[in-house]
């Protein structure tokens, strides 16, 4: 048995240092990363989001609630008892985070907790937040984690954009039959500390989703070390929504913009291997969906974060 762990952990090590390389033994590297595809320069620029479908509006939401294979989500931290998308189920994010490791709930706990909301292995889930949060996308993240990869939508503009819509609301709470949704993880959506400290990370993009100040390394946030990983660029989750839309609904930014956005801060190459991080994979999630619907192909959140990062011994930390 013993033996059977040890192979699992190195197995588990090996999947960012496949995708990134393995630490040079002396020297740098100029290696251009995963895939050897085209960058985003030379490629056709779309003119909406290569993963459009991860997406849904309302009237998709409105014309899909009944669906038995369609269940909605709220994961919002409050509000749901005083009105939520009539039928949808209620799973605040925050459950999905294991604190005391550092890590997304294991396996057994996130197969339960989306049982009990209905949720099958061929469900298509749609979840939703306060419209300008990340909440919506820590679920979709952890869902995608968990199995449901292309199966998971967030609905722009969260429930604002329902009640700006002037759509029903509903009190009541549903009691859904219990799903046979069983989570298996895929290692290739995550990274470990130890995989970060074993792997060449030249080959790799990591991407700080954090404020500037914590990135920095003024803002401590009760960490024992602030500032970032070495070669991390810098890009904050919440840019990707626009903050002041015309009709007072926050969404995504339109594809171009967004292009632009990560364009400009150095993030280009889809095939390359993505690596987000913040505190405690909570803003990382929100950039590893906005990176899936451009189009990138592996993006691997850094789950423990600077949560654990910014607390270990024996992680070197860069500050500017």
């Amino acid at each position: 048995m013993k033996s059977k762990l040890v192979l699992i952990s190195l197995l588990v090590l090996a999947g960012v240092a496949a995708a990134c390389g393995s630490k040079p033994e002396s020297g740098p590297t100029n290696a251009s990363g995963g895939g050897g595809g085209q960058t985003a320069q030379q490629t056709k620029t779309p003119e909406t989001y290569p993963n459009a479908q991860l997406l849904a509006d309302v009237k998709w939401v409105e014309e899909h609630a009944k669906d038995p294979n369609v269940k909605i989500i709220d994961a919002r931290s409050k509000g749901y008892e005083q009105g939520h998308i009539p039928g949808a189920i209620s799973i605040n994010s925050g459950l999905l985070k294991d604190g005391k490791n550092n890590a997304i709930i294991g396996k057994e706990a996130f197969t339960e907790l989306f049982q009990k909301a209905g949720v099958n292995n061929d469900t298509t889930v749609v979840v939703y937040d306060e419209g300008a949060g990340n909440g919506a996308t820590r679920l979709f993240y952890g869902l995608e984690y968990y199995g449901l990869k292309d199966k998971v939508k967030v609905l722009n503009g969260g429930y604002l954009a329902w009640t700006s819509a002037g759509k029903e609301q509903s009190t009541e709470t549903p009691t859904p039959a219990k799903g046979n949704f069983t989570a298996v993880p895929n290692d290739k959506l995550i990274t470990t500390k130890d995989q970060l400290l074993n792997a060449n990370l030249q080959q790799c993009t990591l991407l700080d989703t954090r404020s500037a100040k914590e990135f920095s390394g003024e803002d401590l946030r009760g960490n024992k070390k602030g500032g970032h990983l070495q070669g991390a660029i810098h890009k904050e989750w919440s840019e990707a929504i626009d903050q002041n839309p015309a009709d007072g609904v926050p969404k995504f930014k339109s594809f171009a913009e967004l292009n632009k956005l990560y364009t400009d801060a150095g993030v280009t190459d889809k095939e390359k291997t993505i690596i987000p991080y913040c505190q405690t994979n909570i803003r990382g999630a929100h950039s590893y969906f906005t990176l899936r619907l451009l189009g990138f192909k592996d993006i691997r959140p850094y789950e423990g974060s600077w949560a654990e990062w910014g607390n270990a011994d024996d992680t070197p930390v860069v500050k500017s």
